[in-house]
């Protein structure tokens, strides 16, 4: 049963990435999506609080709950990982500027591919990490068809009429693929209960929403959106890395699953509850 839920899941998040990036590509325009990343200051300061602030948040919740090694590592490269599919969809719960996420995903991304190869040895000892074994699943699953559903939405404008049933298919999947996920991995959430691992995910999620709304621009539905493209971490990059520079100490591993899980449900809840509190569409 067990094996059958990991199936349901892995194929349901590939499912919602998928189409969540190929509704995004055709509703939206090349355009539209690199405006707000014309804004410098606005740019710097999402760079900051995803690299500079996630990872120092991070490491300094971990000390203040006295986690182990691999419990700390987990939580760490949670906090050196950024962009992710997840963030356009959290936008359009919040009512934030959908576009603007599209384009700040992209940068979060793209950076990480060099990123986190470059600062995660100088923060592990001992640890190697392949620039693009990180950059493989993001382009083939995310960039690239993203960038193909632009070119053919810049083509064929009346695919955009394709979107919204795209949409509701990436909501249904991720629904699935989370539940999944969640049942599958309840043994080793109730394990980590004790630990202060779930707390201190928890913080780090208000921390960053917090720091990524200050520093997020101007307007709400800019601040939003910047405070939960801070707060969500590229789970697809945490988890390779995990897997792969960890195999070791698997502890490493499942900290970061649970700590996914967690970060997942309290920006959904959070996205959703800041959505119904939006004054109007934004």
């Amino acid at each position: 049963m067990t094996d059958v839920l990991t199936a349901i899941a892995q194929v349901s998040i590939l499912v919602f990435v998928l189409t969540s990036m190929i509704g995004l590509g055709l509703s939206l325009t090349v355009r539209q999506v690199l405006t707000p990343l014309k804004d410098a200051r606005l740019v710097v300061l999402g760079l900051v609080t995803s690299f500079v602030v996630a990872p120092a948040a991070a490491w300094g919740l971990a000390a203040l709950f006295g986690l182990d090694d691999s419990a700390s590592l987990g939580l760490l490269l949670l906090g050196v990982a950024a962009g992710a599919p997840f963030l356009p969809k959290l936008a359009q719960m919040a009512h934030g500027q959908v576009p603007y996420s599209v384009g700040l995903m992209v940068l979060l991304m793209v950076v990480t591919v060099g990123y986190v190869p470059l600062v995660l040895p100088l923060l592990v000892d001992g640890v190697a990490v392949s620039a693009w074994d990180i950059a493989r699943p993001l382009l083939v699953l995310m960039l690239l068809p993203l960038a193909v559903a632009l070119a053919v939405r810049a083509r064929y404008p009346r695919s955009a009429a394709l979107a919204p049933r795209l949409n509701q298919i990436s909501t249904t999947a991720l629904a699935l693929g989370i539940g999944a996920a969640v049942v599958v991995a309840l043994p080793e959430i109730g394990d980590q209960v004790g630990t202060g691992v779930v707390v201190a995910t928890l913080l780090l999620v208000v921390v960053l929403l917090a720091v990524g709304y200050l520093l997020g621009g101007t307007g709400r539905a800019q601040r939003v959106t910047t405070a939960l493209g801070t707060a969500q971490r590229n789970l697809s990059a945490a988890l390779l890395v995990a897997g792969t520079s960890f195999v070791g100490t698997p502890e490493v591993l499942v900290t970061v699953m649970v700590a996914s899980l967690v970060l997942t449900a309290a920006l959904l809840l959070a996205a959703a509850e800041v959505g119904r509190r939006a004054p109007g569409d934004a």
